[in-house]
């Protein structure tokens, strides 16, 4: 019988989605072998996006997925011995199925959680565990991932099948790390899930200056992290910070996607609903445990938006956040936009000086911001010649197109300014 509840295709990825870690949770816990079970699963996830748009969503989805991956396992496990083959044909029995199903539902969102520490097991370096993270836990496929961060289908093939063979080398297994390494590891979890939001809320490369389906994957993937542990106040805190960050995405950029700067932005267009949601999940967690960099840039987040009008943000506020900020989790990014609010509380050329701390620092080479804020920076200062060198400088720096747009539009717009006195004297 077939089911008609999912009958969209924005649904029935969404569905594919939430069911994949636990259609391979299932199988890893009953087989092992997690880089089997994973090809496993990604053929029956294919098998789905093919078949279920022409007849029907099956009335058990979950169960469809875990026979045709089991399947999938039989013709791997053929290919390998007749012991294998053997071990198979007793997995695919559809009595063993039926037998255990209920038994893994039990399971599901635990084996999510169990995924996503799997995923990000220290031996993969951070690249890898983004991309096995996408792939097991976030249900993308290969090609979705490998257009995500603009590299090609086999260099990302590649980089998966590496991760998945160091994890069976490491002998890792599929149950939580015991507490104290699951919270030395929560960190790397949530740094994960932290970079996809942000690939995904600025493209770092591409034509466009968002790519939704990041920002919602690294939504989604958080709020069941939050879920499963609740108690944990950085888990929310990622979460609030997230939501309050991407409530303000339509209002980023213009009718033709030119990018619209924070102070420029049409705040009717932010969301309230986001904004509302995670100003209420930032006032239950903090408080509640330690503070960690997660509350504190969410914090920050909140203060901006609720301001109706950007004259009206509480920038000292802001800037005694960057400050406890700098003081949990120092690094150049955190100079970085502490040199934008200390601007704006005691003048640019305060904000310059604090920005000249970073010029020797070597982290900051391959990115284009720091010449970016810089320009902003001389700008507001009256120094329209050095401003516009800055931005053009920024610009041969981006490989994205909507930044090097807008960086280079600045630029223009200073090309005939003669240098002015800083009106703020400072």
């Amino acid at each position: 019988m077939q089911s008609e509840a999912v009958n969209s295709e924005p649904a029935m990825e969404g569905l594919l989605r939430d069911l994949a870690p636990q259609v391979l949770g299932a199988l890893v816990r009953r087989h092992g072998q997690f880089d089997a079970c994973e090809d496993a699963v990604q053929e029956a996830l294919l098998a789905a996006a093919v078949q279920w748009p022409a007849d029907g969503v099956p009335e058990r989805p979950r169960s469809w997925l875990l026979t045709v991956a089991s399947r999938a396992l039989v013709d791997y496990w053929r290919s390998d011995s007749a012991r294998r083959r053997r071990e198979a044909t007793a997995a695919l029995d559809p009595t063993r199925v039926s037998a255990v199903e209920a038994h893994d539902d039990a399971f599901g969102t635990e084996d999510s959680l169990v995924l996503l520490f799997l995923c990000c097991h220290p031996v993969l370096s951070p690249p890898s565990q983004l991309a096995l993270t996408l792939r097991a836990v976030g249900g993308l496929s290969t090609a979705q991932i490998a257009a995500a961060f603009l590299v090609p289908e086999a260099t990302m093939a590649q980089r998966i099948g590496r991760a998945k063979q160091r994890i069976r080398d490491a002998g890792a297994q599929f149950v939580l790390p015991p507490r104290a390494e699951r919270e030395q590891r929560l960190g790397v979890v949530l740094h994960v899930l932290y970079l996809v939001f942000n690939e995904g809320y600025t493209a770092s490369s591409g034509p466009g200056l968002h790519r939704g389906d990041l920002t919602a994957e690294a939504i989604r993937l958080t709020r069941l992290l939050h879920r499963l542990l609740p108690g944990e106040t950085e888990a929310a805190g990622l979460l609030a910070l997230m939501l309050l960050t991407d409530a303000r995405r339509a209002a980023r950029t213009d009718d033709a996607g030119s990018i619209v700067p924070l102070a420029e932005q049409d705040r009717t267009r932010w969301d309230c609903a986001a904004i509302a949601e995670g100003q209420a999940l930032l006032t239950r967690t903090l408080g509640a445990g330690l503070i960690g960099p997660y509350q504190i840039q969410a914090a920050i987040a909140a203060v901006h938006d609720e301001a109706g009008a950007d004259e009206q943000t509480d920038w000292p506020q802001i800037l005694a956040l960057y400050g406890v900020l700098a003081q949990v989790a120092p690094g150049p990014v955190v100079t970085l936009s502490r040199a934008v609010a200390t601007a704006r509380v005691h003048g640019p050329r305060a904000g310059l000086a604090l920005l000249g701390t970073l010029d020797a620092d070597e982290r900051m080479a391959h990115t284009h911001r720091l010449e970016a804020v810089r320009a902003h920076l001389l700008e507001q200062a009256g120094d329209p010649h050095s401003a516009r060198e800055s931005y053009l400088r920024a610009a041969r720096m981006t490989a994205s197109l909507p930044e090097q747009r807008y960086l280079t539009r600045r630029a223009a717009l200073l090309r005939a300014l003669p240098p002015a006195t800083d009106p703020t004297g400072g």
